[in-house]
C-alpha cells in the first residue's frame, strides 16, 4: 500500500460506492467517507469494505470536502479526490505504487487525466478526452475553492506534475437521473454566470490562465463564456464540440451526450438567467434579494446555501 488517503463524498451512492473503493484498495486501504445523510445503503456497504465513514450536513460541494480535508483521520502524505461514480483504472494504480514515492519534493499536486462513459460509451471526442484534474496533492497544502460550480483543489505551494493513466467517471444512473441532476446543477451555473458580471462574492480562486492548466484554462474561458450573448453561446459551443471538436465521432450515444450536456444544458442555464433579469431585473442589490427569497441562496457565501 501507498502513503494515499483518499476522500470520498457521498448521498445515496449504493449503486457506485463498492466499484470505487475496491478500485482504491489496489493502492490504499485509507479511504474516508463523508456522506449526507443517505438513505440507501451506502454507509454499510463502505463500511463492510473497510471505509471510514462519518456524517455531516451538506451545504455545498467544496463545503462537504474541505470537511473532509480538515477531518482526515488518515494522517498520509498524500491526499486524493474521488467521485463515488468513479474509479482508477488498474494501470494508474500500478503507476501510483511504483512512482508515488518518488516524487520530487517541489511536486506538491497532481494531475490524472479523466475518461468520461456515458450510456456505457466512453466519450472520446468533443474535446472531452483527455480533461485533466488535480486530484492528488501533499497533506496540508491543497483546498476546494468555495464556489457554486466546478470547483477545483487550490494549492497553496509548490509545483504540479502529470500522470499517465485514468480515472473513469462511469455513472451508472439513468437519462432521468441525469437530467433531473443536470436541472439542478443549472441554478448553481446561473449563480456562477452571474457572480463572474456581478462579483457577489470575493473568494480565492484558480487564476484564470488560457495557457496555464486545464482548471486555470477552463476558467479563463468561463469568463468569456460569461461575456457571449445569452442563447448565442449554446449554439457557438455546441458547434464547436461536435463539429470542430469532432464530437459527430462519437456516434448516437455521442449526440444525445453532446446535444444535452453540451447544448440543452446550457441553454437551460441561459433561460434561468433570462428569468431572473426578468423577475429582478439587472440590478446586483436586486438580483441577490432574488435568489435569497427565490431559492434561499445567498450569493455571497456558497457556504451559506441549502442543498441543492
Amino acid at each position: 500500500m501507498i502513503d494515499l488517503s483518499v476522500i470520498i463524498l457521498t448521498h445515496n451512492e449504493s449503486r457506485h460506492i463498492e466499484r470505487c473503493i475496491r478500485s482504491l484498495q489496489q493502492v490504499t486501504d485509507k479511504i474516508f467517507i463523508v456522506d449526507s445523510f443517505s438513505t440507501d445503503n451506502t454507509l454499510s456497504i463502505a463500511s463492510r469494505l473497510g471505509a471510514t465513514v462519518v456524517q455531516n450536513p451538506w451545504v455545498s460541494y467544496a463545503f462537504q470536502f474541505n470537511y473532509g480535508i480538515q477531518n482526515n483521520p488518515f494522517n498520509t502524505k498524500w491526499v486524493m479526490r474521488m467521485d463515488a461514480d468513479e474509479y482508477i483504472t488498474s494501470e494508474l494504480a500500478q503507476e501510483l505504487k511504483q512512482n508515488l514515492s518518488l516524487t520530487p519534493a517541489e511536486v506538491s499536486g497532481l494531475y490524472i487525466k479523466r475518461r468520461v462513459y456515458f450510456m456505457n460509451q466512453w466519450i472520446r471526442r468533443g474535446g472531452y478526452y483527455p480533461i485533466w484534474l488535480l486530484r492528488i496533492w501533499r497533506q496540508g497544502i491543497g483546498i476546494c475553492e468555495e464556489l457554486w460550480m466546478d470547483e477545483h483543489i487550490k494549492l497553496s505551494s509548490g509545483t504540479t506534475a502529470q500522470l499517465q493513466n485514468d480515472i473513469v467517471d462511469h455513472n451508472l444512473n439513468n437519462l432521468t437521473w441525469w437530467t433531473q441532476k443536470h436541472n439542478n446543477y443549472a441554478i448553481r451555473e446561473v449563480i456562477d454566470l452571474l457572480n463572474i458580471k456581478y462579483n457577489f462574492d470575493e473568494k480565492a480562486t484558480v487564476q484564470p490562465d488560457f495557457w496555464g492548466s486545464q482548471e486555470q484554462r477552463t476558467r479563463f474561458l468561463k469568463i468569456k463564456y460569461a461575456g457571449l450573448p445569452l442563447f448565442t453561446r449554446p449554439f457557438l459551443y455546441f458547434i464547436f464540440r461536435y463539429i470542430i471538436k469532432l464530437g459527430f465521432l462519437d456516434g448516437k450515444k455521442g449526440l444525445i451526450w453532446h446535444f444535452l450536456q453540451g447544448f440543452w444544458y446550457r441553454f437551460l442555464v441561459d433561460a434561468k438567467i433570462y428569468e431572473v433579469y426578468q423577475q429582478a431585473g439587472k440590478n446586483k442589490q436586486d438580483i441577490i434579494t432574488h435568489f435569497r427569497t427565490e431559492y434561499g441562496k445567498d450569493l455571497k457565501s456558497p457556504n451559506q446555501s441549502v442543498r441543492i
